[in-house]
């Protein structure tokens, strides 16, 4: 009678396989999908059964229904008789505007602030350094309460206002400029300003080829200017001057006329950009201190000035380094953004609220907040990763 016993062979494969790297990794991969798919249908599940509990319906009808209220600003023709869909496309809208605009402040400032902190001069550099210790320990949304309630509060009423050039007031109601009428012919202009730029950058592809194959520099910056200047220019010229201003009057309670841009839209701006800049300028530093020393020293050993090392030379260079990181500083200022909502500042956060205030529709509204954010996240990723690519090395 033969007794079946564990052959050593078959031991030694089945303990081969659980020490093999890539079975655990497969293991652990399908172990997480599944917990994960779990957890996904435990929310699932739960969310439909507290909506069949308390007799709310799903879907997104509301979206089609009339808003009821009015917003500050807006990009776009609104009114409460709009739907609620509408008043989301602007605060979407106004979403982007405020991260857009904060982020080429931010960045303006922050290479600025951050070249400044490694300048030879003591008091520039030391100017530059309290500038981030200052606002880089600062919780962002105090320093909206303090542009909003500590400085444009304190500025004279519209009767008052400060009369800055190009006919530009500035009150507690904020700023009051000139606002453009086109007329029939401006389609030309801005047609000329699109073939002035396909024009520059056909000319700077043509002077890079130029430069890396002879050895010869063509400066484009006097020609890029002449092209992008002179050709609208010449255009709206020609085109009979179809621009009118409808400029903005002080009267004796309110201003009247012009495009005004409120207290909340300043605030947030100045804050955003003056927040952010500051881990800017430090991602700079760190970049700028990241290139080889003995770059800097090579150029000088050549003749090249200290304006034309640090702009040809280091900056280039430190780029590779800055990037990455700057991409952080850019997702952080447009989530930042929805602190909009202390001050009254009308962005996708505030005017989702309002509907959802309205509506009772708390999970779709969140839904449509997290896609949004997610979607701007992933396209400014996406840019800056392509922008990151394009500033690399290329080996010859």
């Amino acid at each position: 009678m033969a007794i079946a016993t564990n052959s050593p062979e078959g031991e030694r494969s089945s303990a081969s396989a659980i020490n093999n790297p890539k079975v655990r990794g497969v293991f652990y991969q399908v172990l997480t999908l599944v917990i994960l798919l779990a957890l996904g249908w435990f929310i699932v599940h739960n969310t439909i059964a507290n909506l069949r509990a308390t007799n709310q319906p799903f879907g997104f009808s509301f979206l089609f229904g009339r808003a009821g209220f009015n917003l500050g600003q807006a990009l776009l023709p609104f009114s409460s008789d709009s739907t609620n869909s509408n008043a989301l496309l602007v605060g979407l809208l106004n979403t982007i505007l405020i991260s857009v605009s904060g982020i080429i402040a931010a960045t303006i400032i922050g290479f600025l602030v951050g070249i400044g902190r490694l300048s030879h001069n003591w008091l520039i550099a030391k100017l530059c350094q309290a500038y981030v210790e200052l606002f880089r320990n600062i919780p962002p949304l105090l320093v909206i309460f303090f542009w909003y309630s500590g400085v444009l509060v304190l500025l004279p009423q519209a009767r008052d206002a400060l009369h800055l050039p190009f006919s530009t007031y500035l009150s507690n109601r904020g700023l009051a400029s000139p606002s453009p009428i086109f007329g029939a012919g401006m389609w030309a202009v801005g047609l000329a300003l699109i073939v002035a730029i396909v024009a520059v950058f056909f000319l700077s592809r043509w002077a890079h080829k130029r430069q890396a194959a002879t050895g010869q520099q063509f400066h484009t910056i006097w020609v890029s200017i002449a092209l992008l200047v002179g050709l609208p220019l010449l255009t709206f010229f020609a085109s009979g001057m179809p621009l009118s201003f409808d400029y903005p009057v002080a009267g004796k309670f309110n201003l009247t006329g012009g495009f005004v841009i409120g207290p909340e839209f300043i605030s947030l701006f100045l804050a955003l950009s003056f927040y952010t800049a500051s881990f800017i300028a430090e991602i700079v530093r760190g970049g700028i201190r990241g290139v080889a020393k003995g770059q800097s020293e090579a150029a000088s050993a050549l003749g090249l000035r200290a304006s034309a090392i640090t702009r040809l030379v280091v900056i280039p260079q430190a780029l590779r380094i800055i990037i990455p990181p700057l991409t952080s500083q850019y997702l952080n200022l447009t989530k930042n953004s929805s602190l909009a909502i202390a001050i009254g500042y009308a962005d996708l956060v505030a005017v989702g609220g309002v509907i959802l205030n309205q509506s009772g529709r708390a999970i779709e509204v969140v839904i449509i907040w997290m896609i949004v954010y997610l979607t701007l996240s992933i396209v400014t990723s996406l840019f800056m990763n392509w922008f990151n690519a394009k500033m690399a090395l290329v080996e010859r």
